[in-house]
């Protein structure tokens, strides 16, 4: 027995805290962040702030500051277009800056609390989601929304399945999933479970995830079918949940100052760890072409608003 204790105390975490980049006097919550691969630097969301943070990774320091924002939410770079979308619920806009200096090239207004970003990348669109229940679907060439795809209530978090050309969006004030396909939209069931904000898709095993925070758990459903698969308990107050295929793992980043590592199985999900984090810190992104996992921690007594960077294990 104190052989196998001794063996657990020392086993290498699934995730390893690899450093802390300061992000200096930013006040506030820190809601979603995004990646530009092609300059290295990490978006950052800075709601609490009115701007949006833009962190060179390799040098861990932030390269510039673009305030004037308006409770930016939803943040995502378009290769395409090289350009970086900024979603402000607090406006309903739409900020699009240069991919360079991230200097203003354009605004679209949604009219209300326009919160998520996506790329479609296989149609060269971008959907950002917002109002009383809609996903907009705007052309980064010119910058203008072509299309709205309506929903029952406000989008949460939601993603793409290009290879089905379908969208799954959690709809969390009408107490469902909504799967939409090109001419069709149904509800997916979820068995009386509430608050699910985020969501990623698991795509070698055809599998939607589902996080609510109330109870706290992911809820695995089919993308084939819509079936739910299984259901498996997670840390409180989620906010993001990323697919790690290479290592056939899930990490949700929780509010109550943890991150949970969750292992593929065949019928499901199971805890790998549960990684210490900082109350608050539920914002989070993985990067697979990084191998990292970036989590925001807002600014604290003494302490000021940082990224922590783990490193992923083995």
């Amino acid at each position: 027995m104190l052989q196998l204790t001794a063996m657990a105390q020392t086993a290498s975490p699934p995730l390893v805290l690899e450093r802390k980049i300061q992000l200096g006097e930013v006040s506030g919550r820190i809601d979603h962040l995004g990646i530009d691969l092609t300059r290295q630097r990490l978006l950052v969301a800075e709601l609490g702030n009115d701007s949006l943070g833009a962190v060179d990774i390799g040098a861990g320091r932030v390269l510039r500051r673009v305030g004037g924002m308006s409770e930016p939410q939803g943040v995502a770079y378009i290769p395409s277009a090289d350009s970086v979308y900024v979603a402000n619920g607090g406006d309903g806009s739409v900020r699009v800056l240069r991919g360079e200096d991230l200097a203003p090239t354009g605004r679209i207004e949604l009219g209300n609390d326009a919160d998520n970003v996506r790329v479609d990348a296989s149609r060269n669109h971008v959907l950002v989601g917002y109002g009383n229940g809609a996903l907009a679907v705007i052309d980064p060439a010119s910058r203008t929304k072509t299309a709205d795809l309506r929903l029952k209530a406000h989008p949460e978090g939601f993603e793409l399945d290009e290879a089905g050309g379908r969208v799954f969006v959690n709809v969390p004030d009408a107490h469902g999933v909504e799967d939409l396909a090109s001419q069709t939209s149904r509800s997916l069931p979820v068995q009386g479970a509430r608050s699910n904000f985020p969501m990623a898709i698991d795509r070698d095993a055809h599998r939607v995830l589902v996080v609510f925070r109330n109870q706290p758990s992911l809820m695995v459903l089919s993308s084939e079918n819509g079936q739910v698969l299984s259901k498996v308990e997670t840390c409180g107050d989620a906010d993001d949940v990323f697919v790690d295929g290479k290592r056939h793992r899930v990490y949700v980043s929780c509010g109550e100052g943890v991150a949970d590592v969750l292992e593929r199985q065949p019928a499901g999900y199971r805890r790998l760890a549960r990684v210490p984090t900082v109350s608050g810190a539920r914002t989070s992104l993985f990067v697979p072409e990084l191998d990292r996992l970036f989590i925001a921690v807002r600014a604290r007594s003494g302490e000021q608003a940082a990224i922590w960077v783990f490193r992923p294990v083995p």
